[in-house]
């Protein structure tokens, strides 16, 4: 979901002529062999220095189908906040206005990785001193993250999602030979002062065909985002993917579809489809799901973390968690299918396929969350929501298989026994295979992600992991949370046959941070994507992000604070379109005891330094 706004957020400057320039030609150039084994950081553009400037996280990538070269990644990124140090030394909030959709572009498969900076509002160079000062106001500037959202009145706020799909032409048809399009879906808030759209969090897209030119820090190169939701005063929009059909066997080649989850206040979330047939100018929205569960049934109050894809006939799938009823324990949720026939305008009712678990196995109460790895841990309420991959044969459809790969993260077996399940079906999603567990031996899965190559021979598969048991301190060097990535190959769609191909190196997840500082951040996503050669992957990333025992005691004592009072000290923070978004700062009441520290005084100058990692493999058994 966005970056840790929740659901939304206002927004180097070192000169981006020369890297521009680089970035451009490298697409003149000889690709460079695809690294054996490798890692890259993708989010190279933040101050590692300075948080909450070096914080990212929830990470997207797409490659375009019709020229496998070409890469886009998204992720939250606050690289344009400003520093603790500004204004109160203890609080280190989201600047107001400035945004938090992160972009990054690669010309060489993913083996290395560039970040534009644009012209947009920004609070970058409000660093602060020591000590209480007046703070500063966020300025026109340069940003790390998409462009003209300020100038529309509204404010980018991450939870990314991207996609390539061809370029219509003058008469709105679409071709491969017109180019190719990049969508950027994301949460969006109105600008302090704006009433662009009614409600609290819309999804909105930014579309370029010029991704040289956006590479190169153009902000005329994108579009001016589209508000693709249907808003309403009391919606709150979240959690959005979009896919654009890629294959041209497809009747509805071209067609854009987005879903994501509909909060409309009194317990009503229905899932909802956004189609567009003119490549995102316009959308239309379907709801998918029933707006409020049967009190009876045992479910959730509904459904979230969606995915989107189509196959090499246009059939679209979308793939949601049913949450399980009791919110606070791991409970068995539901992962159901919902499908479309023609192109987005009508759908089958949900269709239930598997039974999943929540990681709800420890219920952290001084945020109020579900967490996996220790007490004021990084929350993992979405890691059962599905992720899935359709072989559709992209960009013509010819070689298609249309096998369905799909993956969670499954806590059936208790603390300390987190899964990653993997199943696939043949076309139409019929016949599912037993799902299996595939995490290496010691890893607790924490959020997955499957691709398929486009003709079905080969899938991979990403996922984070905590490698160190459930810690019930959070201080002391004995109480690390050791965060890893981790990708896995197999030929065609066998669980079996998965083998690791890369493990990243690891890192504490105690020196990943809500802006808040009452806990560990990591987001909800990783993200991975094939062609018919290599497979790559994204994800989270603290191998750079310094452990704090000042916030460690801070957040030890409002973990002992709620368990004493059995009352929540401290909200939990989402990226900043829910929560967060009305919270800003430490949200440290009045009559709690527990002060967060001096962040840029007391804590090493790289704690929260949380990044994003990559890596292009190429297939080890072709």
């Amino acid at each position: 979901m966005r970056v840790e706004r929740g659901a939304g957020r206002i927004r180097a400057r070192y000169a981006y002529s020369i890297l521009g320039l680089a970035v451009v030609l490298a697409v003149l150039v000889a690709v460079p062999a695809l690294a054996a084994g490798n890692d890259t950081e993708v989010t190279v553009g933040s101050n590692d220095d300075v948080f909450s400037q070096n914080k990212q996280n929830e990470p997207a990538v797409a490659i375009d189908a019709n020229n496998p070269d070409v890469m886009v990644a998204g992720a939250n990124d606050n690289i344009d906040m400003e520093a603790c140090n500004a204004g109160p030394d203890t609080d280190c909030p989201f600047t107001e206005g400035v945004g938090v959709s992160g972009v990054y572009f690669s010309f060489d498969s993913g083996d290395s990785w560039a970040q534009p900076t644009y012209t947009g509002l920004t609070a970058r160079d409000c660093l602060g001193v020591p000590g209480d000062d007046p703070g500063c106001e966020p300025e026109e500037g340069p940003i790390g993250t998409l462009p003209n959202y300020y100038e529309n009145g509204l404010v980018s706020d991450g939870d990314p999602a991207v996609a390539f799909g061809p370029k219509p032409d003058a008469r709105g048809h679409f071709s491969w030979e017109n180019g190719s399009r990049l969508y950027y879906a994301n949460l969006t808030s109105n600008l302090p002062g704006s009433k662009a759209f009614k409600g609290f969090e819309a999804i909105a897209v930014s579309r370029t065909d010029d991704v040289q030119g956006a590479a190169a820090g153009e902000n005329d190169a994108w579009m001016d985002p589209v508000i693709a939701s249907r808003q309403n005063s009391a919606l709150f929009s979240d959690k959005e993917q979009i896919w654009a059909d890629n294959a041209q066997s497809s009747p509805y080649f071209g067609n854009a579809y987005i879903c994501y989850a509909a909060f409309q206040g009194n317990g009503a979330q229905p899932l909802k489809v956004l189609t567009s047939g003119d490549g995102g100018s316009s959308w239309t929205s379907h709801q998918v799901t029933p707006a409020v569960n049967n009190p009876n049934s045992q479910q959730g109050f509904g459904r979230s973390g969606c995915t989107v894809r189509t196959d090499s006939q246009g059939v679209v799938y979308v793939f949601d968690y049913q949450f399980a009823f009791d919110p606070q324990t791991a409970a068995p949720g539901k992962i159901q299918m919902i499908k479309s026939f023609d192109g987005g305008e009508h759908w089958t009712r949900p269709r239930n396929i598997f039974t999943a678990y929540d990681t709800c196995n420890y219920f952290e109460p001084s945020i109020g969350r579900c967490v996996e790895d220790g007490v004021a841990g990084a929350r993992s309420d979405l890691s059962p929501a599905p992720s899935a991959d359709i072989a559709n044969g992209a960009p013509t459809g010819d070689d298609a298989t249309d096998r369905l790969v799909l993956t969670w993260v499954d806590g059936r077996d208790g603390l300390n026994h987190e899964h990653v399940m993997f199943t696939s079906s043949s076309r139409g999603g019929n016949n599912w295979v037993t799902p299996s567990q595939v995490e290496r031996s010691g890893d607790r899965g924490y959020y997955s992600a499957p691709a398929i190559s486009p003709n079905g021979t080969d899938t991979w598969l990403v996922y984070n992991a905590f490698t160190t048991p459930f810690r019930n301190s959070a201080e002391g060097p004995g109480n690390d949370r050791e965060l890893v990535g981790v990708v896995l190959h197999t030929d065609g769609t066998s669980a079996n046959g998965f083998t690791q191909v890369h493990r990243g190196e690891p890192g504490d997840a105690r020196g990943s941070s809500q802006n808040n500082l009452a806990a560990e951040f990591l987001g909800d996503y990783v993200y991975a994507a094939a062609t018919r050669t290599y497979g790559t992957a994204v994800w989270n990333d603290v191998r750079n992000a310094a452990d704090c025992p000042a916030i460690d005691e801070y957040r030890q004592e409002l973990h002992e604070e709620a368990v004493a009072t059995g009352a929540r000290t401290a909200e939990a923070e989402e990226p900043r379109g829910e929560e967060e978004r009305m919270q800003q700062g430490p949200k440290a009441q009045e009559e709690e005891e527990a002060t967060p520290p001096a962040v840029q005084q007391e804590c090493p100058p790289n704690f929260g330094n949380s990044d994003i990692y990559g890596g292009t493999y190429a297939d080890p058994t072709p």
